[in-house]
């Protein structure tokens, strides 16, 4: 393989302009753009873009995902700075503590989004901008000088986004992801899957969910198109199957989640695309039943197990299924992608080698984030000198899952360290709903659990709150995919020796031991 020398992802998408100027780069139901029009009004935006930000600093998105969304990521790159997305459908309260810890000074919207838009950015004084109307005003130009100014300090450690995850306080986490880090990632992720130009990849996963980074610079890298698929879509099995269908998809790279509501829904026996040649999977374990229904319409597609947290960018191993698997047998998680170290620490942080052993995953290489965004303490908790190696500082990320070998040199993830969990394709921090909980009044305390059989979030309280009452409070301080599925209100909740409260003990509660 060989890897392109370049310090930004600009590159990417300016040497795919120069060879496919007039091929179809991104496309969604209502637009589509090409690489050469896209390097054009990324240019125009950043131009526009070099006169509101200084090199380095964050530019808010608050819309959905879409052509024109692309053309505004790209744009605040060539301006020097990085994007971030905020999740229009999440409450208030929490775009609210993202913006606290992003501190932008611009945020770019579309029209649908703009009145939510502003009066969020109201209270920080943060300039909102419609971005149609930017791409509708001609006397916008390219600056070439102006971009190749902002261009020329530029490193490849340079932060390319930052995505906000789950934090166990109540403030979300911004994972800082750089240039070097993606394009080096992307170069293998194409190269090993053999993505191509002739490729149509369909977008499952929002523009502030890394999965996407897959999908966006696996098309700037190799010229596949990318087919946006509106989030909308998948509570709507007919618009979605018909969507992919249409545009002759060839390549997913999904949430689990998402290829389970598909088969629950019935998807694929209403339509299923005789295109489809491969089905990447990550973010949590994939179910054996759904796998089989997936297999039953595409027998000949390659499947492929892609495992790995937001801060080691997209992924650290991958597994190509080459055989079938029994309902109770595990997928493995897989080999480490090149140049990424994956291993494994006991509790004395000693290395564990032997099979079947379970011990923390630890992650070091240059796939590694810049940390969490405006978060000194929790950034040095997690990506840490490696303790295997004294002679020099290695940093690797604790990623709080655990794992094994087999004795074949597949990694198998088995559970969570921590009281982290991944639901419906996001890892979520329980403390973060019990703070949230907690917080509300009449409740004293608190305690999630995870079902994982039955993929369901179970809340233990205590208080005098009706649970009915209280749930619907926590939809407005957390996004859907974090309310609990059930909650049990307690006199009191079970504490241990240390008077903590005793997870093992409402874990035989729910289960009616």
């Amino acid at each position: 393989m060989k890897m392109p020398y370049t310090n930004s992802v600009l590159t990417l998408l300016e040497n795919r302009a120069l060879e496919d100027p007039d091929k179809t780069a991104f496309k969604d139901p209502d637009n589509e753009i090409t690489f050469g029009a896209l390097c054009l009004e990324s240019k125009r935006l950043g131009t526009f873009l070099c006169k509101k930000i200084k090199s380095k600093e964050p530019v808010a998105f608050y819309m959905e995902k879409s052509v024109n969304a692309l053309s505004g990521m790209m744009g605040a790159v060539y301006a020097g700075g990085f994007y971030s997305f905020i999740d229009v459908r999440q409450p208030v309260s929490r775009a609210v503590k993202i913006l606290e810890t992003l501190r932008p000074s611009l945020m770019l919207t579309d029209r649908a989004s703009f009145e939510k838009a502003s009066e969020l950015a109201a209270e920080y004084k943060i300039e909102t901008i419609v971005i149609e109307d930017l791409l509708e005003d001609k006397s916008i130009v390219p600056d070439e000088d102006l971009l190749s100014d902002r261009r020329r300090n530029a490193l490849d450690t340079d932060p390319l986004y930052v995505n906000f995850t789950s934090g166990s306080t109540g403030v979300p986490k911004g994972v800082t992801v750089s240039h070097r880090s993606v394009i080096e990632f992307i170069s293998y992720f194409t190269d090993i899957f053999g993505i191509e130009k002739t490729d149509v990849l369909g977008n499952q996963a929002p523009f502030d969910f890394d999965v996407s980074v897959k999908d966006i610079y696996s098309g700037l890298m190799t010229g596949a198109e990318v087919v946006i698929i509106p989030r909308e879509y998948f509570s709507n099995p007919t618009m979605l199957m018909d969507h992919i269908c249409d545009n002759n998809v060839t390549v997913l790279v999904w949430a689990v989640s998402a290829m389970c509501f598909v088969s629950i829904m019935n998807g694929l026996e209403y339509r299923y695309p005789d295109s489809i040649r491969m089905v990447m999977f990550s973010g949590e374990v994939m179910p054996i039943k759904h796998l089989k229904h997936w297999k039953s319409f595409f027998p000949d597609a390659k499947y492929v197990n892609l495992y790995g947290p937001t801060e080691i960018t997209c992924n650290c191993t991958y597994h190509v299924l080459d055989k079938e698997y029994g309902d109770t047998e595990a997928i493995p998680a897989g080999i480490p992608f090149p140049n990424e170290k994956v291993f494994l620490l006991d509790e004395n942080d000693k290395e564990i080698k032997e099979a079947g052993i379970e011990g923390e995953i630890c992650v070091s290489g240059t796939c590694l984030a810049l940390g969490y965004y405006n978060d000194k303490e929790r950034t040095e908790a997690s990506f840490v000198k490696n303790p295997l190696i004294s002679e020099y500082n290695e940093l690797m990320y604790r990623t709080g899952d655990l794992g094994k070998w087999d004795e074949n040199g597949l990694l198998y993830y088995t559970s969570r360290k921590d009281h982290q969990i991944k639901h419906m394709g996001q890892r979520i921090e329980l403390g973060e709903i019990e703070a949230a909980v907690t917080s509300r009044d009449g409740v004293s305390r608190s305690c999630c659990i995870y079902d994982n059989e039955k993929k369901k979030i179970v809340l233990f309280y205590s208080g005098d709150v009706d649970k009915k009452g209280l749930l619907n409070e926590l939809k407005e301080t957390l996004p859907p995919y974090m309310i609990p599925s059930n909650a049990r209100q307690m006199d009191e909740l079970p504490v241990n020796k240390n008077g903590k409260i005793d997870r093992a003990k409402l874990l035989e509660i729910y289960s009616g031991k």
